[in-house]
């Protein structure tokens, strides 16, 4: 267990919340922005208030999810863990935990249990498979 009872796995920073993950979508998607620019992003239809989202922030950057510049008197705050990283991590551990450690059997279940992928979801697939084919065959 890491600092305040966070579960942090070897050599990474602690896993974002759901919460935390709207945060780092935002930061992810506009960059750099100040409580105020979050809060307005996440919340325009009320939702929780500008205090929580601060709180989250100070909590994030504890936790070394985003970095703080507060240089100027609005801190402003941008993540500190990129989107792909984030995702791969979460990836990883669902594969692992759900589904064996196979992430074939990942792509099968997506892929026939999910909504139909669109034609140019499935010429991505295609190209990706066709290019881990290649790698496969040079080596």
């Amino acid at each position: 267990m890491g600092p305040i009872g966070i579960v942090m796995s070897s050599n990474s920073k602690p896993r974002p919340t759901e919460a935390e993950i709207d945060i780092l979508r935002v930061l992810w998607d506009r960059g750099a922005c100040t409580v105020r620019e979050v809060h307005a992003q996440l919340h325009a239809d009320g939702g929780a208030g500008y205090t929580t989202v601060l709180k989250l922030l100070q909590i994030m950057h504890a936790k070394g999810l985003v970095v703080r510049d507060d240089a100027q008197r609005a801190h402003v705050y941008r993540a500190a863990v990129t989107r792909q990283r984030t995702q791969k991590r979460f990836l990883s551990e669902m594969v692992a935990r759900l589904f064996n450690g196979s992430p074939s059997q990942l792509v099968l279940h997506a892929l026939g249990e999910a909504p139909r992928a669109s034609k140019a979801e499935l010429k991505q697939i295609r190209e990706l498979l066709d290019r881990i084919d290649a790698r496969g065959k040079s080596q």
